[in-house]
């Protein structure tokens, strides 16, 4: 056992954060840590990690564990290079170089040589020293630094940079690249997927796969935590609670657990009821009074259960639209972009959306896909090219900077400023919809958490009722509930969806077809993020071969090269219109089959209950009761029956 969490509790002042939180940690053991923002995640992290007192419990360590604890947004600091930032992970082995060099040196001197005992001992301490530096990984410093570095996206990035020249988001990639160097027994990380691209994330998943030492985890990003953890830890109402598998596997126990204990507490229920009805019928009877009394007495000794508590309230909004509008909602020909007027960003990018079509756009970090949403919506200049808006098009934007808030508002003056012919009373429901309720919609929009600000963006996007939306990473700052939320309000929105994303699970449940930026322009695949990546694979796959037959004429002195793969996978006209439609109807077709078979599931819960009830004598000897009972398990055996010819319909 690497560390162990025993009863922790913590407070600040009156509010409790931690109540008597258990943890377990073993070796090599992948660990997510999830539950809604202000649950308490961090502060554990930080408790853990020594930097955070705590009220009450303990912690159990072994002495020789060593813990590497990266925090959100926590970039280096240093006036380094990135190359001996990182090199100063090994300055122990470093150090043995340093040694070895001067003892070639000296082994190498004719005064040395000719004193055979202190040659054979400089040799001996050359050999031990020799054989712990390889041991160590001496000579592999350079091939892990390079390999953190490219997969961490530096690769294209001078050694020499300096660190203090890197943005926020890139000084906590390289923290977590140093971080990876080290490798601490425990690898505690909060929020790691933050500023990190796709490339990045598929890289990084796959090393922490193979990393040596435990992993405890805190992430809004289900892809991520489906890939890598092999339990989790929720924290709920204070409290804590493991869960073997990964996230999606944690999702499924914990809403069967929450059934099984509904059924257990509603069984105990009726029992109770029926002994307190007993008691209260017979207590003053002479002929039954014993009996009543051993029923008060089974009454006062019962072990009685609490009602689940069920999921914590979830916020709830949709998305509407006031007017629809025209077929072709947006036109992109050549566009070209930069910062300067000199050095171009982006360069012949040309695309076009259609009413009602869900587009992602996705690329490297850095290549301008902020930039030419922003263009889009006129907040900056292109160098090149056209764009240009449908009929009847009305936008509403979601900037992943909050830059639209303004700091000194409360939340209400916030969204009624923008809305100030809506009453009071409405903003108010609006805002409790989005979990702000009471005292809170008098909080500063500056004090706000990431995720409060994300969800007072979302309230006022919703009152716009555009007909197109265009995100800018919306499900940052969301914590995993939140995000099921705007996906459900997404995904019935009837307008047009443009938006960026580095959330793959979003991706896969939202995009119809994905638009891949690069410097030289933008390519489109119809599908989501999985169709999108099995194309690219299958590109790959038929440039290699191209490659190789390139390879074989020439070796077998031919001349002449193959045709190249296309570079959009486009579809345009009618076949265009068909694929999405039948994109459109397969997630809907989908969707209506995950909840048939959600409903077929209760609804034989549900059977199989009442016919056990029916076993029961004090059922079965009781006349009205069998009547009820036999009715509704009718009724539910005919519903039952409705939903599984409506299922193999939709299946066929």
């Amino acid at each position: 056992m690497l560390l162990q969490v025993s009863n922790i509790s913590k407070s600040y002042g009156v509010r409790s954060v931690l109540s008597n939180i258990t943890l377990q940690i073993e070796n090599r053991e992948r660990i997510g840590l999830v539950g809604v923002n202000g649950a308490g995640k961090s502060t554990l992290l930080q408790i853990i990690a020594g930097e955070m007192s705590y009220d009450s419990g303990d912690l159990f360590k072994a002495k020789e564990t060593k813990i590497g604890y990266l925090k959100q947004n926590s970039g280096l600091q240093t006036d380094k290079s990135i190359w001996n930032e990182l090199l100063s992970v090994f300055s122990s082995l470093l150090e043995t170089e340093r040694e070895l060099r001067e003892l070639e040196a000296l082994m190498a001197d004719p005064e040395l040589i000719s004193d055979e005992k202190k040659y054979e001992t400089t040799m001996n301490r050359y050999a031990l020293r020799s054989e712990w530096f390889r041991e160590h990984g001496g000579y592999e410093i350079e091939a892990k630094i390079r390999g953190i570095l490219h997969g961490m996206g530096f690769g294209q990035f001078p050694p020499d940079t300096l660190v203090q020249t890197l943005s926020g988001g890139q000084k906590t990639r390289l923290a977590l690249a140093k971080m990876l160097l080290e490798e601490p027994d425990l690898l505690m990380l909060d929020e790691p997927t933050n500023h990190l691209d796709i490339p990045t994330l598929t890289w990084l998943e796959g090393y922490l796969r193979g990393y040596p030492g435990a992993i405890l985890v805190v992430s809004h990003d289900r892809f991520f935590l489906d890939a890598l953890v092999t339990s989790i830890y929720e924290i709920e109402r204070n409290a804590s609670k493991r869960y073997t598998g990964n996230y999606s596997r944690f999702i499924e126990i914990k809403e069967a657990n929450y059934e099984i204990e509904m059924k257990q507490f509603e069984k105990q229920q009726d029992e109770i009821a029926k002994l307190e009805d007993f008691v209260q019928r017979n207590i003053v009877r002479a002929s039954t009074t014993k009996r009543a009394q051993s029923r008060r007495k089974q009454l006062e000794k019962m072990d009685r259960l609490d009602k689940p508590m069920g999921d914590l309230k979830r916020a709830s909004f949709s998305f509407e639209i006031e007017q629809t509008s025209g077929k072709e909602v947006l036109q992109v020909d050549r566009l070209a972009l930069s910062y300067d007027g000199k050095n171009r960003l982006l360069d012949g990018v040309t695309f076009q959306l259609r009413r009602s079509e869900t587009a992602a756009l996705i690329g490297p970090n850095g290549v301008g896909k902020s930039t030419l949403l922003k263009t889009l919506i006129g907040q900056h200049k292109q160098d090149a090219g056209t764009f240009k808006w449908g009929a009847g098009v009305t936008i509403g934007y979601y900037d992943q900077e909050q830059t639209g808030l303004t700091p000194t508002n409360n939340v209400l003056e916030e969204v009624w400023n923008t809305y100030p012919h809506l009453e009071e009373a409405r903003i108010r429901t609006v805002l409790g919809s989005f979990l702000f309720s009471g005292e809170d919609v008098f909080k500063k929009v500056a004090a706000l958490s990431g995720g409060e600000k994300a969800r007072v963006a979302l309230a006022k996007l919703m009152l716009q009722k555009a007909n197109v939306l265009i995100l800018d990473e919306p499900t940052n700052h969301l914590d995993l509930y939140s995000k099921e939320v705007l996906e459900s309000a997404l995904m019935d929105y009837e307008g047009t969806l443009l938006f960026i994303s580095h959330d793959r699970y979003f991706l896969n449940k939202m995009a119809e077809s994905m638009l891949d930026l690069q410097k030289d322009g933008l390519t489109s695949y119809l599908g989501n993020y999985d169709d999108y990546v099995e194309k690219k694979a299958e590109l790959a796959e038929m440039e290699a071969k191209r490659l190789a037959k390139e390879a074989e004429k020439k070796a077998a002195g031919g001349s002449g090269a193959g045709a190249g793969a296309g570079k959009s996978d486009t579809v345009s006209g009618g076949g265009y219109e068909a694929d999405k439609l039948a994109k459109r109807e397969e997630r809907s077709r989908q969707r209506k089959l995950e909840q048939l078979e959600l409903d077929i599931a209760r609804l034989e819960d549900e059977v199989s209950a009442l016919e056990a009830e029916l076993a029961d004598p004090a059922v079965y000897n009781d006349y009205v009761l069998v009547q009820e009972k036999t009715a509704a398990v009718d009724e539910r055996k005919s519903s039952l029956a409705a939903c599984y010819g409506e299922w193999e319909i939709l299946l066929a």
